[in-house]
């Protein structure tokens, strides 16, 4: 098969890196890609976001099967396109990705669905949201409706921090994303990642994960797209897990049938864990990144032929085989992120990391100049490994950043310490 895999993050690397790994592989290309994925695939530059340029390449190149990898392409109907044209594409119909395009939109579909999520309220005016947050007072969630790169979500522990959310959102920082608004109720206890792939009509559970948001150690300071994540999540038990496909995932999915807009790919299932209760925190409807590159060092080869068969519609009879085996990943970012940082600085010592199936570093953001790899992003590395124990992966993967030289990138100490 020939595969093309859309995106150039850390989540496209490690899709790649499992991809590769199975024999039906006979040529893989990622577009952009980044300098990492370059090592080990082709690269190819075109607009992804461009659904007849991702088709017309598709086509000259004799692509048997895309995988698209961040939100964004999908978000505007690239799968669409994809599959009008006879090519076979993992990843949600532009109508289903509404599911991640629009949080107002999950909303309904919750309603609908009976799903147990946060109590809500949805806004387009700004008076009325400040009204709305004076009312309920601190800490309440202030989210970006639309798509925001996974920065447009405010946990607002107090009301000066709500009400600046507002100003920022109204105020045009996160562009047309946060022209509308959604206020949720504040919803305690222990957050998890749960990944189901979906063939429009059977869902299959393929992991969990627990992602660390905030930048700083000890979970304290302003909210990332994720600083390190692990799998498998202690908090998300077997019957946690069949408790959420029962009473979230499962309606979720026949609500979206019954639309007429069926959901086809992964979905990412964000879950606030209390007293064994799980309540829907958001859907995404790609991989998450950083979890993506956790699942992948421990799915492996795998990962294509379940990808495959949720895109075909052949996921009945499909199943998991799991080794009891612990990953983490550990993210390198630029000095001053998630504020102002510097790009362009060069990261030396990779060489000296391990690559096999049990290390593995991820590229993120990187771009390979003169022969050495430079940093172009604010999450640059993601340093992955396996273990039979989570303390194992861990031991692994510091091991790993200790060899690392990079002084302008930074990355927390403490990933996996709620597991731990």
């Amino acid at each position: 098969m020939n595969i093309l895999i859309l995106g150039s993050g850390g989540r496209e690397h490690a899709l790649a890196w499992a991809v590769m790994q199975n024999p039906k592989c006979d040529k893989l290309i990622v577009a952009p890609g980044n300098a990492g994925i370059g090592q080990i695939a082709e690269c190819a530059s075109f607009d992804i976001m461009n659904g007849a340029a991702v088709v017309n390449f598709a086509e000259e190149n004799a692509i048997d099967f895309v995988i698209v990898g961040p939100e964004a392409p999908l978000a505007v109907g690239v799968s669409d396109q994809l599959r009008d044209a006879g090519i076979t594409v993992f990843g949600p119909s532009e109508a289903a990705a509404r599911l991640e395009a629009s949080k107002s939109f999950t909303k309904e579909i919750c309603d609908a669905a009976q799903a147990p999520t946060a109590g809500y309220a949805h806004f387009t005016d700004h008076a009325a949201a400040k009204a709305y947050v004076e009312e309920q007072g601190a800490p309440i969630v202030i989210k970006a409706d639309g798509l925001a790169a996974g920065k447009g979500v405010i946990v607002a522990m107090d009301m000066d921090t709500a009400l600046a959310a507002l100003d920022d959102m109204f105020g045009g920082e996160f562009g047309a994303a946060g022209a509308e608004v959604v206020i949720e109720e504040f919803m305690e206890g222990e957050e998890a990642s749960f990944f189901v792939l979906c063939d429009g009509e059977d869902a299959l559970p393929i992991g969990t994960a627990q992602d660390h948001k905030r930048v700083g150690e000890g979970d304290t300071g302003p909210n990332t797209g994720g600083m390190g994540a692990y799998s498998p999540a202690p908090v998300l038990s077997d019957a946690i897990a069949e408790k959420t496909m029962a009473e979230i995932v499962y309606p979720t999915l026949k609500e979206m049938a019954r639309r007429g807009t069926p959901y086809q790919g992964v979905l990412y299932v964000g879950l606030m864990i209390k007293d064994g209760q799980p309540r829907l925190v958001e859907y995404n409807v790609r991989f998450g990144d950083p979890e993506c590159q956790v699942l992948m060092m421990r799915l492996g080869a795998q990962a294509l032929d379940l990808m495959q068969a949720a895109a075909e519609g052949r996921l009945a009879g499909c199943s998991v085989n799991w080794a009891d085996d612990h990953a983490m990943t550990v993210v390198m970012a630029a000095c001053g992120y998630p504020g102002a940082y510097e790009k362009g600085s060069v990261i030396k010592g990779l060489e000296n990391c391990p690559e096999d199936s049990f290390h593995m570093v991820f590229h993120a953001g990187t771009t390979e100049q003169d022969g050495q790899i430079v940093a172009t992003g604010g999450r640059v590395l993601n340093v992955t490994a396996r273990g039979a124990s989570l303390q194992e992966a861990r031991d692994r993967v510091y091991a790993m950043v200790d060899r690392i030289d990079w002084a302008d990138g930074f990355c927390r100490r403490d990933i996996g310490w709620r597991a731990l």
